[in-house]
């Protein structure tokens, strides 16, 4: 592929054209080649991966040296790492992805009309898909493993932070579709950092289908504002943990200490812990925050947390919508599940949300109430992903609810088209 340059607006116009020209004749291509060749290059892919992991690496070394040279933060660099183990990860994604039940084709419904026309609602691919992404290099191959599950030609604009490890991982994929005799246009990386790139394909009405960005919150929104093509929007990862009045002491303290710290640089780590007066009143909260502090963690908190937490800090205003990212959760004591749901409802990103509850009725209740992409009864935040959910790997947790909601997999990247076979039928 071609190597990762700056260019002039003439250039980067002219480029842009030519990846969505190519895109768009790859993905008429691609609808015609059958699952197991697809399948087929997947594990091509997943193979040149793992053999290319020394090279992965020293790409990637550019990339961490590079943005620890421009302050990156540490959950930043963490997101941006690859070593063994995440190279691995990354190859069984795409063995995942490729041992999934090929979406396209699926029949959703079927009938026989009362004239006799068969009708089907069939299972198609989107046709060509804009990835946005920043920081991690591992959207890269999960990005081309979905959409060539889903028989959808991509454009895979990656931030400029991991520019060399996406070319490499890039490279690895494109010589998996050239050794399956798939159109390597069908996965292409932006060759370019320039920031110009994104909105002439942003203008691409008409041979791009659907854009999806995966980043902060300011990249999606400012996505959002320039497209003039559709966009499933993963905004930011506000989650929650609401510890109702009834619950197990010993399993909401885990599930608080795992969904914040076990990695606090990704979407699904718990940004707010909500406890319940009663819960709270028996020394529940003060258990919890304290055990987050031993770990590290800076607690702001509403007024009763700070009266009865000695460490945690005033929460403002801003606190209860940020997603930190880091080693800091807000806590806010509340008088109901009424209020607590509220609460997620107002400053939630509609993202990932849990209760910890030993009452069947407050699971029930907080499920159906709270709005919210994935609802957790007595379990982490952490288990909202693709992977886990058997995915095999996810394009991004959508917070939309059109056109999909939660962790995305390649059937997720399908559409559907209504068939009809007659003989002969005509209409009075």
């Amino acid at each position: 592929m071609t190597t990762t340059t700056t260019a002039t607006s003439t250039d980067v116009a002219a480029l842009c054209q030519a990846l969505a020209d190519s895109a768009q004749a790859a993905s008429q291509n691609l609808c015609t080649v059958p699952g197991r060749v697809r399948d087929q290059a997947l594990r091509k892919i997943a193979d040149q991966l793992l053999a290319s992991a020394d090279t992965l690496k020293q790409a990637n070394a550019l990339d961490l040296q590079a943005g620890q040279d421009n302050g990156l933060t540490a959950a930043m660099l963490d997101r941006l790492k690859l070593d063994d183990k995440r190279i691995q990860s990354m190859a069984e994604s795409v063995r995942q992805v490729a041992d999934q039940t090929d979406p396209v084709g699926k029949i959703i419904e079927g009938r026989v009309l009362p004239n006799g026309i068969q009708l089907q609602k069939v299972r198609v691919p989107i046709g060509v898909v804009l990835i946005i992404f920043e920081s991690r290099p591992n959207v890269t191959s999960d990005a081309a493993a979905l959409c060539l599950k889903s028989g959808n030609a991509v454009i895979l604009r990656g931030g400029k932070e991991a520019a060399h490890s996406n070319q490499a991982i890039a490279d690895c994929v494109q010589a998996g579709l050239k050794e399956a005799g798939i159109d390597e246009h069908a996965v292409q990386l932006v060759p370019t950092t320039d920031r110009a790139a994104v909105g002439e394909l942003l203008r691409k009405q008409g041979q791009i289908d659907v854009c999806i960005p995966r980043g902060g919150e300011s990249l999606i929104r400012a996505v959002v504002e320039q497209s003039h093509i559709p966009v499933i929007k993963h905004y930011t990862g506000n989650c929650h943990v609401y510890i109702d009045a009834q619950c197990d002491d010993r399993m909401a303290v885990d599930i608080c200490i795992n969904a914040k710290t076990q990695r606090t640089g990704v979407c699904n780590a718990a940004e707010t812990i909500l406890i319940h007066k009663d819960a709270a009143e028996r020394g529940l909260m003060k258990t919890i925050g304290q055990a987050l502090i031993d770990k590290g963690v800076e607690v702001r908190g509403c007024e009763h947390t700070c009266k009865e937490l000695t460490g945690a800090k005033p929460a403002a205003e801003d606190d209860w919508h940020e997603e930190y990212l880091g080693m800091i959760v807000a806590m806010r004591v509340v008088d109901s599940l009424d209020q607590a749901v509220k609460h997620i409802n107002i400053y939630g990103s509609k993202h990932t949300d849990a209760i910890v509850t030993s009452q069947l009725d407050a699971a029930d209740a907080f499920i159906k109430r709270v709005d919210t992409a994935n609802a957790f009864v007595n379990c982490s935040t952490r288990f909202s992903d693709g992977g886990v959910y058997g995915l095999g790997a996810e394009i991004g947790i959508s917070t939309d609810k059109l056109h999909a909601r939660g962790p995305m997999g390649a059937e997720d990247l399908t559409t559907y088209k209504w068939i009809a076979r007659g003989t002969g039928q005509i209409r009075q």
